[in-house]
């Protein structure tokens, strides 16, 4: 044995998972479904999809169906008789004021792990083959862009087994999905989220966990998935997640397969479709694909960024997706040719170079000096700036000019006193938009810019980062979802629900970059004196 495991290590996943609901919420429970949702049995859509119920969904949708005319019929009483809300035992953590950071940090890991063994039978949680960690505060199931941040600190933490295991939940997740889903969840089934698993194996094989090339047939497969449909396309036409250019070049999209309400999200769905003229399906699809990019939501995808109601994420062809897409082909060329498979090495080369030669054409700007998306339905790239530009960078994808563009607009306009802005424009109601910075986008600027020895800049933004993640560590004991970029601020605000703290990919994230950085501020930092359950909302 070598010091990379060198065992299969999928064999042994589907002997302990057992077998997986894959109906959603809204196809098991149809009717009762939207009674519960439309009637605000729960203040918050997700409670519901995520209860476990007591009995055979069949004989709890046959009793609805027996009693709900009853002129005595109660709907609350009902679902609380019929379904127990889904939670996790609470964990109680109590932050130590003797504590650095990266020690809080390194105690909060075993708070957000979950087990196989803590599933609840015939719920909508997909079950997974060993341990995994979760974000935090509503989000109690894995998440696939997430985990890669979070992973990052779990590395730095030496928790090299649980690592392990995330890496195998995400190949048993492709094997038995055909591609990783938003979130461990059926109502998440219909889509997925930013590919960043071929960036997991870089990471594996750094760590010394696995070898990259050992995921070699689940990359495939997920690429096979995002690049469904492609080879039939002529100029113009779209399938799924695929956008034939004017001059034949396949780009993505984000997408869903479904063009219904978001279930964890289905009273705001329908309020958001009854407030435009548009058709329902369309407004939800948009809704749906807006979910799969991650930035759910943001003036990125809006015409108007002051309404959700006029969404178009599937209209928008986007940098950092088809970044991440060209990452994902240059490593199964990579891989291909380590494993002896010239013919697929050179296959993906072109398909990464041809990428390559359309993301220049529709996606980079050399006026604005940046990478921006291009609105394929309109013909023309958007004007709205936003984070997503460095993902080029990140992934290595831009030229050395490219990159010096990419950094001097960044500093003249999304440079924060708290680290990088995530767009410009701070109106409307966004989570993703300005004042509010988020963790994954700051590591792969930083990263970005450093790959192309733009070190100041990224400094600058690794600096004021952890300088804010630390101010509220100080005041509050807490690492939370997301930030507003300005010292000592209120609550970051914005979205569909409150403020979340936990929370993975922030402890992540801030864990990597301290160990970047020994001599800021944040390594000295310690904990304000708090007793909480960790993980709870604001």
């Amino acid at each position: 044995m070598s010091d990379i495991e060198q065992v299969d290590p999928f064999s042994r996943a589907l002997a302990k998972v057992g077998a997986a609901d894959t109906l959603s919420p809204a196809d098991r429970y149809q009717e009762l479904f939207i009674a519960v949702q439309t009637s605000g049995v729960f203040a918050d859509s997700k409670t519901f999809v995520d209860c476990a119920p007591r009995q055979y969904p069949e004989r709890i949708l046959d009793a609805y169906r027996a009693q709900r005319d009853a002129p005595d019929f109660d709907l609350g009483a009902f679902v609380h008789e019929h379904f127990s809300v889904f939670e996790f035992a609470p964990r109680e953590f109590v932050a130590n004021p003797n504590n650095s950071l990266s020690e809080h940090i390194d105690r909060l890991w075993p708070v957000l792990t979950r087990h196989p063994c803590e599933h609840p039978p015939r719920s909508s949680l997909l079950p997974l083959p060993y341990d995994y960690v979760v974000p935090g505060g509503r989000f109690t199931e894995l998440y696939y862009w997430d985990s890669y941040f979070t992973m990052l600190g779990l590395d730095e933490s030496g928790q090299c087994d649980l690592l392990r295991a995330m890496a195998d939940n995400f190949a048993y997740l492709i094997d038995t999905y055909g591609h990783v889903p938003n979130g461990n969840r059926s109502y998440y089934l219909s889509r997925s989220q930013p590919p960043v698993f071929a960036l997991m194996t870089d990471l594996f094989e750094e760590c010394g966990i696995r070898r990259a090339s050992d995921y070699l047939p689940q990359l495939r497969k997920e690429y096979a998935f995002w690049m469904s449909g492609s080879e039939l396309l002529a100029p113009g036409e779209t399938h799924r997640r695929c956008v034939c250019m004017a001059d034949g070049a396949v780009l993505n999209r984000y997408w869903d397969d479904r063009d219904t309400p978001r279930e964890e999200s289905y009273r705001e769905d329908v309020h958001t479709a009854k407030s435009c003229d548009r058709p329902p399906r369309h407004v939800y699809r948009d809704l749906r694909a807006g979910a799969e990019s991650g930035w759910d939501f943001s003036s990125r995808w809006l015409d108007d960024p002051e309404q959700l109601s006029s969404i178009r994420t599937t209209r928008i062809v986007p940098i950092d997706l088809n970044s991440f897409l060209y990452k994902l082909e240059r490593q199964i060329a990579r891989l291909s040719e380590i494993k002896g498979d010239l013919h697929s090495a050179q296959e993906f080369r072109g398909h990464a170079a041809r990428r390559k030669s359309a993301i220049d054409k529709y996606l980079w700007s050399e006026a604005s000096g940046a990478y921006l998306d291009y609105d394929w339905q309109r013909g023309c790239q958007r004007t709205n700036l936003t984070a997503a530009t460095l993902t080029p960078l990140f992934v290595q994808l831009a030229s050395a000019e490219q990159a010096a563009g990419v950094a001097a607009t960044v500093a003249e306009r999304l440079l924060a006193p708290g680290g990088l802005s995530t767009t410009e424009i701070s109106v409307g109601d966004q989570q993703w938009d300005r004042p509010n910075g988020w963790a994954p986008l700051q590591l792969m600027g930083i990263r970005g810019l450093q790959h192309y020895g733009h070190h100041a800049l990224a400094d600058t933004i690794e600096q004021r980062w952890l300088a804010i993640v630390a101010d509220l560590f100080e005041r509050e004991s807490k690492l939370v979802e997301k930030y507003v970029l300005r010292p000592s601020a209120a609550y970051a605000k914005g979205g569909e629900y409150p403020l979340q703290d936990g929370f993975g990919w922030t402890n992540g994230v801030t864990r990597r970059l301290m160990r970047d950085d020994p001599k800021h501020q944040a390594n000295r930092c310690r904990a304000g004196v708090c007793t909480r359950q960790c993980g709870s909302s604001r």
